[in-house]
């Protein structure tokens, strides 16, 4: 079934470091082999041994028209076709940004760059420069990038520096990040009384990489209420959650306005990409209108422009189209529920927009220490069985799944005739 898939991969392993270009994609967590993708159409994945899967990840989230969408490479292709980069402004940069700018309240200014990981160390330093302070806290399960500062680990106690979580950190860059509970505020007030000296909160709002779990809207307004007391930046990391969730990511379903933004994903259309963006008088502080350093040979890259412009346009004029993915994200894991009570097999489960997560855990999960209480072995032969039906599930218990436009209600049904058959095998 995957013969042609395990050769490839032997020989990754003599060229590349695991085998893969990011860890996740190794299959560590779930077992078996990863199939080696040869093409995406639609809502679907064709792997080198031309099997095909119903693909619930769609490179990570970025493709919410899915695979190979006729529109989105038109957009690339005539861009291609002018040159692939320049180093130098392009009027593209500049119309996707007015289109940004103009749906999201909270950010007046924005920089493109090039991935999540560039975009959140580029925000934090912003913040670190504006403040003036050196600490930033960030959460428990929530993935911020690879970047030396956030690679980090709790130590003990309840509010503590951080501890470097990966070798090749060295102590001095995590020591001005302190760690709190997701969903808990009072973490985050133990986080303030142990420094004067933070700059910023950073928080998905809508974490997407300890599975899906989103903070409740009190937290949300009281993490707001301790950051203007302290005089701390409140930081969202929608990279996930823009254009995902809602047209306007997580604050288009929260009141509460952060002070910096990070985006990426869908902004790309399925090209690299990632941006930062905020209040004015804080992006004034970005050279060249200010001190604060951040620069990039392929920042704003015209292809990349070009098709989150092509994506982003489609969205702002047709937005009933999240309330379809979010009916269609809610028939699936209704469906699952169903077919997991009927097994007595505990799942919890939550939607919002496009996105979509489940854990086997009996318990609903709020934070990351709930969702490490999940069932992992179970996890993973519930994926082992999905991919043996065509079936291309997250390859953690800890990742987010997604709706694209193609994948309907006839695919959503296949889906959950293969989940009752996985599940009938396992339990």
């Amino acid at each position: 079934m995957l013969e042609k898939s395990k050769a490839a991969y032997e020989e990754a392993l003599r060229y590349i470091p695991g085998g893969v270009d990011s860890p996740v994609r190794a299959f560590k967590s779930v077992g078996g082999v990863p199939p080696f993708i040869e093409r995406g159409e639609g809502a679907f994945l064709y792997d080198i041994d031309g099997n095909r899967y119903i693909d619930y990840v769609q490179s990570w989230g970025p493709l919410i028209f899915g695979h190979a969408d006729p529109k989105t490479l038109e957009a690339v292709c005539e861009q291609a076709n002018k040159g692939l980069s320049f180093g130098a402004p392009t009027l593209l940069e500049t119309e996707l940004a007015k289109e940004i700018v103009e749906l999201f309240d909270s950010i007046d200014k924005i920089r493109f760059v090039n991935s999540g990981t560039e975009a959140v160390m580029s925000a934090i330093r912003l913040a670190r420069g504006f403040t003036g302070r050196d600490d930033i806290v960030k959460f428990e399960g929530c993935y911020h990038g690879h970047s030396d500062s956030l690679l980090v680990s709790a130590g003990s106690g309840a509010a503590t520096f951080g501890h470097p979580s990966s070798p090749g950190v060295p102590e001095d860059f995590t020591k001005h990040t302190l760690l709190a509970r997701y969903n808990d505020i009072e973490s985050v007030k133990r986080c303030f009384e142990a420094s004067s000296d933070i700059a910023c909160v950073i928080i998905e709002p809508i974490a997407g990489n300890m599975g899906l779990v989103p903070a409740d809207e009190e937290f949300l307004q009281q993490l707001r209420a301790l950051c203007d007391e302290h005089g701390a930046l409140l930081i969202f990391d929608e990279v996930m959650s823009g254009f995902r969730a809602s047209l306007k990511g997580a604050q288009g379903l929260t009141s509460v306005r952060p002070d910096l933004v990070t985006l990426g994903k869908v902004i790309g259309g399925g090209m690299p990409v990632g941006a930062f963006g905020g209040r004015a008088d804080i992006m004034a502080h970005l050279s060249p209108e200010g001190p604060v350093y951040q620069a990039g040979t392929l920042s704003g890259n015209p292809v990349a422009m070009a098709a989150g412009l092509s994506v982003v346009r489609r969205l702002k004029k047709d937005p009933s189209i999240y309330k379809i993915l979010e009916l269609r994200a809610k028939g699936l894991v209704g469906g699952f529920q169903k077919i997991a009570d009927a097994r007595g097999v505990p799942l919890q489960t939550e939607v919002r927009g496009s996105m979509f997560g489940f854990f086997f855990n009996d318990r609903p999960v709020k934070n990351f220490d709930d969702a490490q209480r999940s069932d992992l072995e179970l996890f993973a032969k519930f994926h082992q069985e999905m991919i043996k039906r065509g079936v291309y599930f997250a390859c953690s218990q800890f990742e987010t799944g997604f709706i694209c436009t193609p994948l309907d209600e006839k695919l959503i049904d296949e889906t959950l005739e293969h989940i009752d058959e996985g599940l009938k095998k396992i339990v």
